[in-house]
């Protein structure tokens, strides 16, 4: 009995052998598979870009772009640079560099009298940088001179503003800078502008020149300051055509300092209007006439209103009470 029980341990644990060989066997046979095979091949993961971006998480709708940016640079992601949008136009400068004073009491003071040989003696001691500024500026434009860049500037003064009145987008373009142009047009959506040149009550001179320069040192920009002494009519119409400012039969004299400037290192650039100099004794302007539709009765369309006699109503008279 005893050599029999001990026969008996091998043969049970060889059966429990093979019976775990089977179960590891049966798992192992659906990996082996083709099928099985080609389905795993697919779901292999690869390796892609690294992402630079991480979508924020739910909790972050709450936080503002700022606080966003601040928590990635914590968590160690780098936020590009996103530079501030700002354009910027070489064709010409953002405004007038070293603006012209104006001598107060301008084309009303004799040069003869005492207050007007004085202004005479300002104005030569302040053409030291003026004479400087000529020879920079002839060395682009050869052909500029004093004596004859006045009655050009004139001419240009004059077609600028019979195209603001014809309204040559194109033309205009070309006459004024990209700096003045916003300037002539803004509000003349709605407007009749009835404009026209008289007569010139004194020669244009110039008084002032410089040459400043923008970006770096070599970027000039050449600034002529010529003093107008005219006589002109301008009339402002509304959408409505009635009469908001001035009058088309009534000239008036006008002082204007006005500024002309050039790219000086375009070889193709011209002389171009830029801005005008307003003097802070300078007299205020006539007010703005402004009109008001009255509304008025609701006609058929076989009636006309001539044919109805129509009383404009009157505002009623309220009493007010402390």
């Amino acid at each position: 009995m005893q050599c029999g029980s001990k026969m008996a341990a091998p043969t049970q644990r060889a059966l429990s052998r093979l019976l775990l060989l089977g179960r590891c066997l049966q798992g192992v046979e659906p990996l082996l598979s083709p099928t099985r095979l080609t389905q795993t091949s697919l779901l292999v993961p690869v390796r892609t870009k690294r992402r630079h971006f991480i979508p924020p998480s739910v909790s972050a709708k709450d936080m503002t772009q700022e606080e966003q940016k601040l928590k990635a640079r914590a968590a160690g992601i780098v936020v590009p640079y996103e530079p501030p949008e700002r354009p910027i136009n070489l064709a010409c400068t953002a405004g007038i560099f070293d603006p012209y004073v104006p001598p107060e009491g301008d084309a009303r003071l004799s040069s003869l009298s005492k207050e007007g040989l004085r202004q005479r003696a300002e104005q030569l001691k302040q053409s030291a940088a003026s004479q400087f500024a000529i020879l920079k500026v002839k060395d682009y434009d050869p052909y500029f001179s004093t004596r004859t860049f006045p009655e050009k500037a004139q001419e240009i003064f004059i077609e600028a503003h019979n195209c603001l009145t014809n309204f040559n987008k194109q033309k205009l373009h070309s006459l004024v800078t990209e700096r003045c142009y916003p300037e002539m047009v803004r509000g003349n959506r709605y407007k009749t502008i009835r404009w026209s040149f008289v007569e010139s009550l004194e020669p244009p001179r110039v008084v002032q020149i410089r040459c400043p320069d923008m970006v770096n040192k070599g970027n000039l920009y050449g600034q002529v300051t010529v003093r107008m002494h005219t006589r002109q009519t301008l009339a402002i119409y509304d959408r409505f055509g009635r009469l908001m400012y001035g009058g088309e039969q009534v000239p008036k004299d006008v002082l204007e300092y006005v500024v002309f400037e050039r790219h000086l290192v375009n070889p193709y650039g011209s002389w171009r209007l830029h801005g005008k100099i307003v003097p802070a004794w300078a007299p205020p302007k006539d007010p703005i006439i402004k009109t008001v539709m009255v509304p008025g009765p609701v006609l058929d369309p076989s009636q006309e209103f001539d044919e109805i006699q129509y009383e404009i109503p009157k505002p009623k008279q309220t009493q007010w009470y402390k």
